[in-house]
């Protein structure tokens, strides 16, 4: 009876998310992006990831993370939860701060999403916390980590786990610092040691834990 009765939740979940997403690619609140939207794709989960905004290669490969800050966060899931990127891609629902790109600034790196494209970003967001109700969220970089904790350094906040509410659910937030290759912050002292920290509590976290177990098990490795 709970078995079924877990069933039929999760089929309203999905469907819900599914519609979500939808709607989420759909979107053209911002007349300042560049792309369209990018989503992960409707993914029920009881981990989110979230990141800070789309790159110029993510609306072309259509897939959050998809170059080189990728590669690296995709390693770090390999090393320390033993879950590859495919496995990550479709057990881990993927967010962002804002899910187009914004294009370059004047010095030819990406433009940093303006406060009133991060607002009318937020009720994505929002509205995927109140359909996931999930035990976890990662968030991917110091924009990302601003939206839902105070983050005045890095290494403030890198290294822990909070407990924090959001769109009216409780979770459990463990920053990330950002992967990509212009920052050398997760790779020199005391960022190397913070990150590394801060993906041994992901791992060890229960949602984590069980999709690994369950990685394993499909692997026959269980």
């Amino acid at each position: 009876m709970r078995t079924a009765l877990r069933a039929v939740a999760t089929k309203i979940i999905q469907t819900q998310l599914d519609q979500h997403v939808s709607a989420l690619l759909r979107c053209r609140r911002c007349s300042r992006m560049k792309s369209t939207p990018v989503s992960g794709g409707p993914i029920v989960s009881d981990v989110m990831i979230v990141g800070q905004a789309s790159g110029p290669r993510e609306p072309v490969l259509q897939r959050p993370f998809a170059h080189t800050a990728g590669k690296t966060l995709f390693r770090w899931f390999e090393e320390y939860c033993g879950m590859n990127e495919v496995t990550v891609r479709s057990r881990i629902y993927f967010a962002a701060v804002c899910r187009c790109f914004p294009g370059k600034n004047s010095s030819g790196t990406d433009r940093v999403p303006a406060p009133d494209e991060i607002h009318n970003c937020s009720s994505w967001m929002d509205n995927e916390i109140r359909i996931l109700q999930p035990r976890l969220i990662i968030p991917v970089g110091r924009l990302a980590i601003m939206q839902l904790i105070d983050c005045p350094k890095l290494d403030k906040v890198i290294g822990r786990n909070f407990r924090v509410e959001r769109a009216g659910h409780r979770f459990d937030l463990i920053p990330l610092p950002h992967p990509s290759g212009a920052s050398p912050w997760h790779k020199i002292s005391p960022g190397c040691e913070l990150t590394k920290r801060a993906l041994k509590l992901i791992a060890r976290h229960p949602a984590i834990a069980a999709l690994s177990k369950r990685e394993r098990r499909y692997s026959g490795l269980a």
